[in-house]
């Protein structure tokens, strides 16, 4: 079984400067989404979790290399070059680059920033020697500028500039690269005009290496860096002429960075993805009465600000508003101020979440046109019917695009505390998204997000352990889906432990029979009033033509593809029926015999990695608190009756190795 690799790894760990890490992401996920998820990562990741199956380029951008030596030098530098030689990328910019290199000579002479040594990973079997420009200053901008580079068109397959402008701040020359025999190295692009530094035969600045099966990006400039995202720095003669200089060549900027990305193997979108600005987020029930309940909830927490009803939350600071203020649709569509742009990195943080309270009447097409409220509250009441359902999913808080919908509750307790179990958020577009370790959750367009509250009584925490939220909440995805309608019965969705959701891929024939993750939940579990506040976030492939497998891929052809109003509503009836269940059961015979005719691992072969690779089985999860049960196996397969019980917050299941691996 392999997986299909989907993950941008942006590496933001020990050595790496917020600003370096803060324009990588920025740029990678307006060229690769939505083909990609770009998920940053630390150090930890790197070291225990298993990342690589999925990971389809692994970045370290700019810093300081000798914090990537620190927490990288012996097994972090061996994960990553095994990863690379065995057909992965690796994108190394500024100090990234000289960290891909096999020797590093920074400041040679300078006795403050002085840097001289040998490197792990070599993808570069040279010398990354710089700055190739003199003046650089860490935490600073004085030793920036727009370096010209001269690019080696015959590299690339695509159009790309002869010469642009890009951002420069003390990064090096990697010398003696146009001698490099055997195609190993090709120089991509060179700085055109002199530089500080002996660049030996060329002045190489981009270099593609060659390693093993994959493929190995190295810069010494900083083409990932937008010149919107630069702000004006009055004490530094030129900056504003270096801005300029840089705005002028953005376009051959992009230009080139999206051919070295396709360089490297990567699908780079065809339209550079715009910022999306937030939108009003909008409070509806099926009995207009529960929305003003909710309001009244509120009252002791609003602030009245320049006439304005505000919540500030812990993390984000809500406007309250009444759909009767007159509000024209683009008012109420969009909440970023007025200079919050799509081509500049915007700090969500900082934008004021517009609630719209909906009392008196549903929210039209016209004002959510990606959610018909009233298609999602008449399935809503048919499927309570049908599952003898009440509650869930009555009071929806619904935004065509948002931060993340776990976040933005999970983060503000304040606003939720009073909140009912199944109030529920969805949203259209994250921006921001939760997930859980590695195995973050792609958010294409046509995906089922969602966040429910789950007010779990303390009482009940021995005997119904929290930890099992999850494993019901598995099962009433796959059986909502599964009875959705007719044709829905059969489909090959499975559970991957503890917390994902798996379908057989189509697109393989019976032979190479695979599955590709199409969900995800993520748990997070606060305390207020005697109970623990769940926030469930959930989150389906639906509909999404890209970038991997959807439910409206497994269908018959000439089904109709799923409604998202209705497998929403789906999903919230089945779930709280199974949470019904488990509150006056516990996970019983029939709930674990539920989980186990979805989930994919029975009699599964794993490594123990904590027990020095420990060749067991997979027997189960335990009832009394939900972990998982692993048998030692004999060189026949054979058990041997040794037995040990796995925490899932303790342990990564990398289901295509069959490693069980802890965390640390």
């Amino acid at each position: 079984m392999t997986s299909r690799k989907l993950n941008v790894l942006v590496y933001t760990g020990t050595g790496t400067t917020a600003e370096s890490v803060r324009q990588c992401v920025f740029s990678l996920r307006r060229l690769l989404s939505p083909n990609y998820a770009v998920i940053p990562i630390n150090e930890t990741v790197i070291l225990k979790e298993p990342w690589a199956p999925t990971c389809a380029l692994l970045v370290i951008p700019g810093g300081a290399d000798l914090g990537y030596c620190r927490v990288l030098n012996g097994e972090g530098n061996r994960r990553v070059a095994d990863y690379v030689r065995r057909g992965g990328a690796y994108l190394g910019l500024c100090a990234g680059g000289y960290y891909g290199s096999a020797r590093c000579e920074f400041e040679v002479g300078n006795k403050p920033l002085e840097v001289i040594g040998s490197r792990e990973l070599a993808f570069f079997p040279g010398t990354c020697r710089g700055g190739a420009f003199k003046g650089f200053e860490y935490q600073s901008e004085r030793g920036a500028r727009a370096a010209v580079l001269k690019v080696a068109t015959g590299a690339f397959k695509e159009e790309v500039p002869q010469r642009f402008a890009s951002y420069y701040n003390g990064g090096g020359v990697f010398v003696d690269a146009a001698s490099v025999k055997n195609r190993k190295v090709e120089v991509l692009a060179s700085y055109d005009e002199e530089i500080d530094v002996d660049g030996g035969d060329g002045k190489a600045a981009v270099v593609l290496c060659h390693v093993g099966d994959g493929k190995a990006l190295l810069t010494g400039p900083h083409p990932e860096f937008a010149p919107a995202n630069l702000y004006p720095q009055p004490d530094i003669p030129g900056y504003d002429e270096l801005i300029r200089k840089l705005a002028e060549d953005d376009q051959k900027r992009v230009q080139f960075l999206k051919a070295c990305l396709a360089s490297v193997g990567l699908e780079v979108s065809q339209e550079v993805a715009a910022l999306p600005p937030l939108s009003s987020l909008h409070l509806s029930a099926i009995d207009n009465t529960k929305v003003s309940e909710i309001l009244c909830s509120w009252e002791d927490v609003f602030e009245k600000e320049n006439g304005q009803e505000l919540v500030k939350g812990e993390a984000d600071t809500f406007h309250v508003q009444s759909d009767e203020d007159n509000l024209s649709v683009e008012e109420l569509r969009q909440s970023l101020p007025a200079d919050g742009g799509a081509d500049g990195i915007v700090d969500y943080s900082a934008v004021t979440k517009t609630i719209v309270a909906h009392e008196k009447a549903l929210p039209s097409h016209e004002v959510t046109p990606r959610f018909n409220h009233k298609l999602y509250y008449s399935n809503l009441r048919r499927f309570q019917v049908a599952e003898g359902a009440e509650d869930w999913g009555n009071i929806l808080l619904y935004g065509d695009v948002v931060t993340s919908t776990n976040s933005l509750l999970e983060k503000n307790p304040k606003l939720i505390s009073k909140l009912p179990t199944g109030f529920t958020f969805s949203a259209s577009t994250q921006v921001a998204g939760r997930g859980r370790g590695t195995n973050v959750w792609l958010a294409p367009p046509g995906a089922l997000l969602f966040s429910t509250i789950i007010n779990h009584p303390a009482h009940l925490a021995v005997s119904r352990p929290v930890v099992f939220i999850q494993y019901i909440a598995a099962v009433a995805i796959v059986e909502a889906i599964q009875s959705l309608d007719v044709e829905y019965a059969n489909l090959p969705v499975k559970l991957k432990w503890p917390n994902d959701i798996y379908a057989l891929d189509p697109t393989k024939p019976p032979s190479a029979k695979q599955y590709v993750k199409i969900g995800g939940i993520l748990s997070q579990c606060g305390y207020s009033d005697g109970a623990y506040q769940i926030v469930l976030g959930i989150g389906i492939n639906a509909i999404n033509p890209r970038p991997t497998t959807s439910i409206s891929d497994l269908l018959p052809a000439g089904t109709a593809p799923p409604r998202l109003e209705a497998l929403l509503a789906r999903i919230l009836t089945r779930l709280e029926a199974i949470y019904a269940q488990f509150r006056r059961e516990g996970f019983s015979e029939d709930l674990e015999r539920r989980y186990y005719r979805h989930w994919l691992h029975t009699g599964q072969a794993v490594s123990l990695e904590a027990e020095g690779g420990v060749k067991a089985r997979v027997l189960g999860i335990t009832r009394d608190w939900g972990m998982l049960r692993v048998e030692e196996t004999d060189r026949e397969g054979r058990g041997t009756g040794r037995i040990w019980s796995l925490q899932s917050d303790e342990n990564s299941f990398d289901f295509w190795k069959g490693l069980v691996r802890r965390k640390e």
